[in-house]
């Protein structure tokens, strides 16, 4: 039994695994329509629920068709539906009864907390849908686009524009294990967790963090964004929107970084805030190949987790 958190949780190892796991299930699965199971169904007759505390469509999508085309079945409840973040019912409690009903629990909140709580009590396997702190699921995806469209990621460059918020955390966990090179271009107060940084430092990750957006970008092979304002966010939105103006991701932004540089954006995107529609439908873009590997990366954490 795994659990799936942080990326900094895994070696490099089990990551590499996972992501080579999903090439291969992938591959093997070929045309065949969504709906339809794997050949193997390695997880026939396990049930996965899912709590989703925050709204989501690609989480909630690609994790449903995940388990279903690994053989199992899942069961998903909305913040409206469960005890859990009402304040009647321990989180430990909760915890005991989600073991005795499912085979492996999918949690999508705002606290980070919660989910190491959880942890402390499950006696089954839990994924981290997405916390205010990180979002390791979607760099799984992002990994296994980039690529399929460029190659390894080892010692390639990716440039984060923007608001340095939960997925770029999970990103430069992942710089440190994966050998790539990360340079983020954002506000000092829009800034990447402090301890996420200094441990990445530390663990000799080659980071940069940098107020210039065109030095972030400079000769990157891929360029990275996500919306400036995070579902957890409650300051001055108008106002954030204006610090972050300049971090854009567009035609010029785009010519800083190599010219087979690739674009992507794990959605939803506020179009012409944080990526121009021209970048966002352009040739660079594989923002759809990305969200469809979702499923593929979603499965192969899945099946780690269980085995």
């Amino acid at each position: 039994m795994n659990n799936f958190i942080n990326i900094s949780d895994l070696s490099k190892n089990e990551l590499r695994a996972i992501i080579d796991g999903a090439k291969k299930r992938k591959s093997e699965r070929g045309k065949k329509p969504n709906s339809q199971p794997d050949s193997d169904q390695p997880i026939q007759g396990k049930t996965m629920i899912m709590f989703f505390a925050k709204p989501s469509t690609r989480t909630r999508i690609s994790f449903d068709l995940a388990v279903k085309q690994l053989g199992g079945s899942s069961i998903i409840l909305n913040q409206d539906e469960i005890h859990y973040g009402k304040g009647d019912e321990t989180i430990k409690d909760t915890a005991k009864v989600l073991s005795q009903y499912g085979d492996i629990l999918m949690i999508r909140t705002d606290s980070h907390k919660d989910i190491n709580e959880f942890k402390k009590y499950l006696e089954i396997p839990i994924i981290n849908g997405l916390t205010n702190l990180s979002h390791p699921c979607q760099i799984m995806a992002d990994i296994l686009t980039f690529e399929e469209s460029k190659g390894d990621i080892e010692g390639k460059t990716i440039a984060w524009l923007g608001d340095g918020n939960n997925v770029a955390n999970s990103f430069i966990e992942a710089a440190t294990k994966f050998k790539f090179e990360l340079k983020i271009a954002c506000p000092k107060k829009y800034q990447p967790d402090k301890k996420i940084v200094e441990t990445a430092k530390k663990n000799n990750c080659k980071l940069l963090i940098t107020e210039d957006p065109y030095k972030a970008a400079k000769d990157a092979d891929c360029i990275m964004t996500d919306k400036w304002i995070s579902m957890s966010d409650k300051g001055d939105k108008k106002k954030k929107k204006k610090i972050l103006k300049k971090y854009q991701v567009n035609k010029k932004i785009m010519k800083a970084a190599k010219s087979d540089a690739i674009f992507m954006h794990c959605l939803p995107a506020s179009r012409e805030e944080e990526v121009t529609s021209e970048v966002m439908d352009g040739k660079q873009s594989v923002v759809w190949l990305q969200a469809f590997n979702r499923i593929h990366a979603q499965k192969s954490i899945i099946e780690w987790c269980i085995k």
